[in-house]
């Protein structure tokens, strides 16, 4: 991990370690778009799916409570993913919890579905994306799906005190080129702990090469 690395994990360390998880301005206490756009691939059960800078999200609880057998849970502050594990008590043992940063991520496995909800906006190098780029093309099979959620070009420019990219369907397909196709696109009013309005952009794309 380099220096940069560093200081990003330490960021996402500290947010953690000093916040309540319900208090941070990307809470959701109940993640409704994600688990629908999930729901419209029409997975099987045992398909394997991976949540990409979970933080603490509850995502995972409600994936196990509809009864998928396969997730994997993945964010670069292990003091955000003590959180989920410690809330989901005995039910933590059926998810697989992965500490990395997704630009420095080797993928060991495939997975048929990767969902990322605000990780991809933070990226603001070109280095960052194309290494997020090359994760995301190693660890999603062919036919698999991707589910993204970023702020919207009318969204805001900061969060968590750090710039972001919005995007936008042609700005992302210009990220992930060809080898992807949107199949749906949604927009999201995110209303913070705090009452602030964020406006989401949504996507789900099928990666279609073999």
């Amino acid at each position: 991990m380099n220096q940069r690395d560093q200081t990003r994990e330490t960021h996402w360390q500290s947010v953690y370690g000093r916040r309540p998880a319900d208090e941070v301005s990307w809470y959701q206490s109940h993640p409704d778009t994600s688990l629908s756009l999930i729901r419209s691939c029409q997975l099987e059960k045992n398909a394997a799916l991976i949540d990409v800078g979970a933080g603490a999200s509850v995502l995972v609880d409600h994936l196990l409570d509809e009864g998928y057998l396969d997730v994997t849970v993945l964010d670069i502050a292990k003091a955000a993913l003590d959180l989920s594990r410690r809330r989901l008590g005995a039910r933590s043992d059926q998810v697989r919890w992965q500490v990395a940063d997704v630009t420095d991520y080797l993928p060991d496995r495939s997975y048929d579905l990767w969902h990322d909800r605000a990780v991809l906006h933070f990226l603001t190098d070109p280095e960052q994306r194309a290494a997020y780029r090359a994760a995301l093309e190693q660890a999603l099979l062919p036919g698999g799906h991707l589910v993204v959620g970023t702020f919207a070009m009318d969204g805001p420019k900061k969060c968590s005190g750090l710039e972001i990219v919005q995007y936008d369907a042609a700005k992302l397909l210009d990220l992930l080129g060809p080898e992807f196709v949107l199949r749906e696109e949604q927009k999201e009013v995110h209303v913070t702990p705090a009452g602030a309005i964020q406006q989401f952009a949504w996507f789900a794309l099928q990666r279609i090469d073999s």
